[in-house]
């Protein structure tokens, strides 16, 4: 199998996932529809992620596969906006205030970071050619994403408009100066005789750097404090999100091609690179890994899959609003084939930390000796049934409440 970048609950039984967070109840006004369609938003986000691990990345001549293009980028992108409505959930879906609440909050929220970063350098003895490991660039986002919940929603939109196209420019600007990223899975060693340069790697260098990423956090908090319940907002983030993405996708073809972004990506690099790819269009496809090149100024044009540039975040930003839209709609929905589709994606959804950690094992273990799409079937079929029976027999997964009850302590002893 072959691998690049991958990627993170609420439910009737409250879990977290890799970019999620838990809350003991469900909101007022919330309902089973609303909970199942956020699980099913996570558990399409789980078959992507599985996807851009498990399949090909690209074709022997270079050029990404569809499967790459439609996966990549979109199903992290998902867990990380999902994350912050997580986040706007366990605050009430309002803004803290100072004082007891907001020290609940903050130690609430370190928590989650030290119990997520403790797990994703655990599973760091793990390949990065097999699954790069998100879990340590999501804790620094829980750190980062502290002080977004002091802000009242409006602040947070622009928050989030000018770390999408501002954060991009700066780390263009800046990552000349910082140290080479080893863009290996990070782990304990490398925290304890590197850490400065780890903190280089999840902030802005590696596969998910934390401060752009810190834009779909800042998002979802404000979706998280819509009214998720009404037909009318959900129909609102589908359409609204899907315009976001076809915009952001015409754009960022117009100034890569017309404008001439591809031409000059292709006269900065070397011959022998470009040639790894059948066209210029394919080479900038697949190359950038949680970040552009810093060759020219006109990488931040593309969209490519987990390129950072503003295009590629307001894009997957898109198609993260849609695919919670669509999935709150059909939660709503009582007819029983739809509902029989959607428990198991949901349950598969609510257990997002726990698939996702057994999955990154799997994948590094001897027991993975299928063939791509094979694999592929069996981890889809294995983590919606196992996830279906869980959670009907046990409830919350072991790693989410493992998450769940670190926080609630933490912050409990903060108030």
């Amino acid at each position: 199998m072959t691998a690049t970048a991958p990627v993170t609950t609420l439910t009737t039984t409250p879990a977290t996932s890799p970019g999620a967070t838990t809350v003991a109840r469900p909101p007022a006004g919330a309902g089973p529809s609303r909970l199942l369609g956020m699980d099913a938003a996570r558990g399409v986000a789980v078959l992507g992620m599985m996807a851009v691990h498990s399949l090909y990345d690209t074709t022997p001549d270079g050029a990404p596969t569809t499967m790459y293009m439609v996966t990549a980028g979109r199903s992290a992108a998902i867990f990380a906006v999902l994350a912050g409505v997580g986040i706007a959930f366990t605050t009430g879906r309002r803004r803290v205030r100072w004082g007891g609440e907001g020290r609940s909050a903050a130690a609430s929220l370190t928590a989650r970071a030290a119990v997520v970063g403790a797990l994703g350098l655990a599973l760091g003895w793990g390949s990065a050619e097999v699954a790069a490991n998100i879990l340590p660039y999501y804790a620094l986002m829980f750190l980062l994403a502290i002080p977004l919940v002091f802000l009242p929603t409006r602040a947070l939109a622009g928050v989030a408009t000018v770390l999408a196209a501002g954060m991009p420019v700066l780390s263009q600007w800046v990552r000349p100066g910082l140290p080479t990223p080893s863009l290996e899975n990070p782990t304990v060693a490398q925290l304890v005789t590197d850490p400065l340069g780890l903190l280089s790697e999840l902030a802005l260098t590696g596969y998910y750097p934390a401060l752009p990423w810190l834009t779909y956090l800042a998002v979802g908090i404000a979706v998280g404090r819509l009214r998720l319940t009404e037909t009318r907002v959900a129909a609102r983030l589908a359409a609204g999100g899907a315009a976001l993405a076809v915009v952001a996708t015409l754009v960022s073809r117009w100034v890569m091609g017309p404008l001439g972004g591809d031409a000059a990506v292709a006269a900065v690099t070397p011959p022998d690179l470009l040639a790894s790819a059948p066209t210029v269009r394919d080479f900038v496809a697949v190359y950038p890994e949680g970040a552009t090149p810093t060759t020219t100024w006109w990488w931040l044009g593309t969209d490519a899959p987990h390129s950072g540039t503003p295009l590629d975040l307001a894009q997957t930003i898109g198609s993260a609003l849609a695919v919670l839209g669509v999935m709150l709609l059909l939660g709503r929905l009582a007819n029983p084939l739809v509902q029989g589709v959607l428990r198991p994606l949901a349950a598969a959804g609510s257990l997002t930390l726990t698939v996702y950690t057994l999955h990154v094992v799997f994948l590094n273990s001897p027991l993975d000796t299928f063939d791509a799409l094979p694999g592929y079937l069996v981890q889809v079929v294995v983590a919606a049934l196992g996830a279906l029976a869980w959670r009907r027999a046990v409830g919350r997964g072991p790693l989410e409440s493992l998450v769940r009850v670190v926080a609630r302590a933490a912050g409990r002893a903060a108030a």
